[in-house]
């Protein structure tokens, strides 16, 4: 294990290079594809689960939503991978990275903002007025209603962040004072590594469940300016 607790968020260089990058492309190369025309059962699971994650999102959609199903299916994939492979010993995590998140949330939700005034102005510049409001409260909801807009980006990477980091550090903990307790008391140990196997578990719920707010707060996102 790493001496020091916070060494594995870390991003790793290559010869003196940031290695992130060629870390974020790995994920994909992982995901099986078929040439042939009957596939097999993993092809066909992924398939299943594939549509099964588009059809619940897109449901509220319409047709100008939708467009954005290719994009969304994609970005749930990418979280997801990136997630489950930092679970792996020696690993690196960019979704526990600020700026990773930031940069995949703002111009995602920049996009669905801009269209929305784009379509609809409207009812986009309507959200920040509710109806019915009293006149001396205006100003005060106009400015609240913005700083909440604005804060939607910040709020989408800070929830990833802190869920996948605390994990880790819990993960980080946990595995130390079981390779401390090893040469002490074996039962105690016995016990510290069912609860690391336990909470390995729950870590890799966590990781496809957060893969799945995310996205799915861009699409409720998307659908409010659609």
């Amino acid at each position: 294990m790493n001496e020091n607790l916070f060494a594995s968020f870390i991003a790793p260089t290559i010869l003196g290079l940031p290695a992130a990058v060629l870390i974020i492309l790995f994920p994909p190369l992982l995901i099986p594809t078929s040439k042939y025309l009957i596939n097999n059962r993993l092809i066909t699971t992924q398939q299943w689960l594939i549509k099964l994650t588009s059809k619940q999102m897109m449901t509220m959609h319409n047709t100008k939503g939708r467009t954005w199903s290719l994009m969304l299916v994609s970005l749930i994939i990418f979280i997801a991978t990136t997630n489950l492979l930092g679970l792996l010993p020696h690993s690196f995590t960019p979704t526990t990275q600020l700026s990773m998140n930031l940069a995949v949330a703002i111009p995602l939700w920049a996009g669905a903002v801009i269209m929305g005034f784009r379509s609809k102005i409207k009812n986009a510049l309507a959200h920040f007025l509710p109806q019915g409001t009293p006149t001396p409260l205006i100003p005060m909801l106009v400015i609240i209603e913005t700083i909440s807009l604005l804060i939607q980006p910040m709020a989408l990477a800070v929830r990833l962040t802190a869920n996948i980091t605390a994990g880790h550090l819990l993960m980080h903990l946990i595995g130390s004072a079981t390779l401390a307790m090893s040469t002490i008391n074996l039962p105690s140990t016995l016990i510290i590594f069912t609860i690391l196997t336990l909470l390995t578990i729950l870590e890799i719920a966590v990781a496809l469940i957060q893969a799945y707010v995310f996205t799915l707060l861009v699409s409720l996102y998307l659908h409010d300016n659609t």
